[in-house]
């Protein structure tokens, strides 16, 4: 099984998966600072050009919650993915919840400060996409009020999830207002396999 990313990125989801799952891997780095996510050779793993993208034998995917998914489902017994229907459709519903409420209004606030050409950004939009974000964040922050986790009592592929998207907002300030999304962001990455946390990825990339 080899998993190429980019440390910095939404491969973070994936590597935390496979630490979770105890899991032999390769970790195939692609530099996108080098344009390597442009290469012939990673396009015909992806033509989106983007990371990460999990190859297990002659099985290709790409986008990093269908990985999640995939791990959680190819290896069961680890309980990450709950066997009733009910709750797995909670599962899905946080899933998309994160990548739909909580992660485009971030994408939004980092392509109009630093991903878009200069000439491209619009400074109009982040203070939108940042309240975009925190009336949506407050939505999990009163779901999280009494609870360890987004569904019932262990940990699943929505906390991992969930958790590095909650790292994102907390790079850019937007997590203040919401305490138990903090202890919550908090107690994943003190879990004894979890990844490094943004900051750390992106410091350690800069040397």
């Amino acid at each position: 099984m080899k998993l190429y990313g980019f440390p910095p990125t939404r491969i973070i989801r994936a590597l935390w998966i496979l630490r979770e799952l105890e899991v032999d891997f390769e970790y195939v780095q692609v530099d996108l600072t080098k344009g390597e996510h442009r290469r012939p050779e990673f396009l015909a793993l992806n033509p989106a050009g983007k990371v990460p993208v999990l190859v297990d034998d002659d099985f290709v995917l790409n986008e990093s919650v269908a990985i999640v998914l995939y791990l959680a489902e190819k290896y069961p017994e680890k309980g990450f993915l709950p066997k009733d229907l009910r709750a797995r459709a909670q599962v899905n519903r946080w899933l998309l919840f994160t990548v739909t409420e909580l992660e485009q209004p971030l994408w939004r606030i980092a392509r109009h400060t630093h991903l878009h050409p200069v000439e491209k950004r619009l400074a109009a939009e982040i203070p939108i996409a940042r309240q975009d974000f925190l009336d949506m964040a407050a939505v999990m922050e009163k779901h999280l009020e009494t609870r360890p986790a987004l569904v019932g009592e262990d940990v699943t592929v929505a906390d991992f999830v969930a958790a590095y998207t909650l790292d994102m907002a907390s790079t850019v300030d937007l997590l203040e207002a919401f305490p138990n999304l903090r202890a919550y962001m908090e107690r994943m990455y003190a879990r004894s396999r979890a990844p490094q946390r943004i900051a750390q990825a992106f410091a350690s990339f800069r040397g």
